[in-house]
């Protein structure tokens, strides 16, 4: 998405972050928006302090909490770097600007949810389908550069299942 958003790189910081570091807690208000230049981030929730991780991000992506940044309400999830990053940051008021101003980008963003709608719809229905091996296999399948770069407990947290089902599921595959 970024590069249709060159012609505003006056807006965008810089932000090198090393690994393990929260950009966002879940019930803060989201006021950045983060384009992933390189490294990996991942959303996650806390329930009973357990964390389950929803969904992983690469180069190239772009992260934020929009329902939080666009509502200035609480955001539901945290957003954490996994590995040392490199982001290319906006704020929410140069958003807006941003948005206002031109309406192809308005419409990008209005395709880049729907996008995310859909991927959470997917997720949705793959727990209620398929059992946790399946799950697993479409990962590989659809998403391999998790497997190769996400640590297992965080896949395991993905997945809904504990990191000892996880390498029997492995070993299995």
């Amino acid at each position: 998405m970024k590069n249709n958003w060159d012609k505003f790189s006056h807006y965008f910081k810089q932000q090198e972050v090393p690994a393990k570091t929260i950009l966002l807690a879940e019930g803060k208000t989201s006021r950045t928006m983060f384009f992933i230049d390189k490294g990996c981030l991942r959303t996650w929730v806390n329930n009973g302090g357990k964390e389950i991780t929803t969904q992983f991000f690469f180069e190239g992506d772009t992260v934020s909490s929009i329902e939080s940044f666009r509502t200035n309400q609480p955001s539901l999830y945290s957003i954490e770097s996994l590995e040392p990053c490199i982001l290319q940051t906006l704020s929410q008021a140069d958003f807006q600007d941003i948005i206002e101003n031109s309406p192809e980008l308005k419409k990008e963003l209005e395709e880049h949810l729907f996008k995310r709608l859909f991927h959470a719809q997917q997720l949705f229905y793959t727990y209620l389908k398929n059992n946790p091996q399946k799950r697993y296999e479409e990962l590989i399948e659809q998403y391999p550069q998790i497997v190769k770069r996400v640590p297992q407990h965080y896949i395991a947290s993905y997945l809904g299942i504990t990191p000892v089902s996880l390498s029997r599921i492995r070993n299995r595959v």
